[in-house]
Order: structure tokens, then sequence, then C-alpha cells
């Protein structure tokens, strides 16, 4: 995905959300519901990384940030998380793959108050940076959002 895709992609998202709109599809994005609130979808998810031994580098509340600038979004939330041995040698074998790198989480909720988590498809990433099948592995969050979506 190139840096205009993604900036297209995280727009068409939060106007999706400041319009009420309700989960849509989007290329190389894989979307999930999940039974909890954003805030304790979140919070699960986080606490699967810290026990994995992952790092949290970022959370950020997209719904409060928005607000400052007085964009009334629906809650959303964002993680930014890794594992620098592992990022390190998907970024050995291609430096570019930084871009998508650390990995990231989105948890937002939709008009009809669902919550939903939102991630790169892990296939997408291999495509775009020539990964081999063993590296493009270090770059798949399906086994962790399985764990979180779990009751």
């Amino acid at each position: 995905m190139q840096r205009r895709d993604f900036i297209a992609k995280a727009g068409m998202i939060t106007t999706a959300l400041a319009l009420n709109i309700t989960h849509m599809e989007t290329k190389n994005i894989i979307s999930k519901k999940s039974m909890l609130g954003v805030r304790e979808t979140t919070n699960k998810f986080e606490g699967i990384l810290t026990q994995k031994g992952i790092t949290v580098y970022a959370r950020i509340n997209q719904q409060a940030e928005a607000a400052k600038a007085g964009i009334a979004l629906k809650r959303i939330e964002f993680l930014l998380f890794g594992n620098p041995g592992k990022g390190g040698q998907v970024m050995a074998e291609n430096p570019e793959a930084a871009l998508d790198l650390p990995l990231k989480l989105l948890v937002w909720e939709d008009a009809q108050h669902q919550t939903w988590v939102s991630y790169n498809d892990p296939a997408s990433l291999t495509e775009r940076f020539s990964l081999a099948e063993q590296t493009a592995k270090l770059t798949d969050i399906e086994p962790l959002v399985t764990l979180l979506l779990q009751e």
C-alpha cells in the first residue's frame, strides 16, 4: 500500500466514523467484530501483548485527539506494537517494510455501537514487500486477534 493509499484509507475510516457509517470493506484491511466495547477490547489486546512480551509503543485515543480539533468521532483507539527482534528480521529482508512496522491495530465503534477490530492483511504486507514465506509469518497478527476475540 502506498502512502497516499494509506492516507486515503485512514480518511475513509475517519469519514465513516464521523458520518455514522457502519462497517465497510476496505482493500487489504481485515475487520472483525468484537463482543466487547472499544476500551475493553483495546485493554484486553494490550494485556495479551504484554503477556506475550510484545512491546506496546503507543496507544492513541483518536476520538479524544479529533475532539481537540473540533471533530466528533465515535469511539476509536489505535495501538502501535511489535517485537524488535521479529520486526528487525522483516526489515533486514526489506528495509521499506519499516513503513508498516511496528504493527498496528485499530479498535472502533460503528453507528450501531458495534465494536470492530481492524488491521492490515498480512498477505498484503507479504506481497507489498516481497517477503519470503518464513519472514511473512512474522507480520501475521491473526493468532493474537483470535485470542482477543475469544470469549
